[in-house]
């Protein structure tokens, strides 16, 4: 568990470094936005309700990627989903589609580094001591995603993509975040940064 002085060091870093990120990428949001909803037909923002914090509900923001295809509802997403657009595509690879969640890191729903937000039916159920994954905001990025950043791929190979992520993918991250939270630093968290930057 993080200390008093840990979570504050750790919220001053989101708060100074949102801001200077929506300053910097707000022009390409904006275009991305006009893009998704050109090829979307319908509004470019994409709006989900994750699990944040101790648990609590929120809505995270990313640009849209998707469209509604019939027949294809899952909350799993492999590389070859038919719901992925052509500007989607683009936008998952270079991670444009993420940069709407710099507002929730500035509202503090959601942190530069720690456990990505999932939807409800994983974090809310965590039992025992791997609840310590929700003493934190989730976060855009970290030592899980840095590992599974080809998930989509990997998800695309295998027969069952709901049950894989559910029974290998998932736990493996919970293991994974555990030991962020136990060990953390800010120097690991730049490091972190730094990784998902140089891709």
């Amino acid at each position: 568990m993080l200390t008093r002085k840990e979570r504050i060091e750790k919220r001053l870093f989101d708060i100074a470094f949102s801001v200077a990120g929506i300053v910097v990428t707000l022009p390409v949001m904006v275009m991305a936005w006009i893009v998704a909803s050109v090829d979307t037909r319908s509004n470019g923002l994409f709006v989900q309700k994750r699990i944040g914090q101790h648990g609590k509900p929120f809505y995270v923001w990313k640009i849209k990627t998707m469209k509604p295809v019939s027949g294809a509802d899952s909350t799993v997403t492999t590389s070859q989903d038919c719901r992925i657009t052509k500007s989607g595509a683009f936008f998952r690879k270079t991670k444009i589609d993420e940069l709407p969640q710099l507002f929730n890191v500035l509202f503090g729903q959601m942190s530069f580094v720690g456990p990505r937000p999932d939807v409800p039916g994983f974090a809310d159920l965590l039992e025992g001591e791997d609840r310590i994954i929700l003493s934190l905001r989730p976060g855009i990025t970290g030592p899980a995603t840095l590992k599974y950043k080809h998930e989509e791929i990997l998800l695309s190979k295998v027969q069952d993509p709901e049950r894989y992520n559910r029974e290998v993918i998932w736990p493996d991250k919970v293991k994974i975040n555990k030991a962020y939270i136990r060990n953390w630093s800010l120097s690991k968290d730049v490091g972190y940064l730094i990784k998902t930057v140089l891709g």
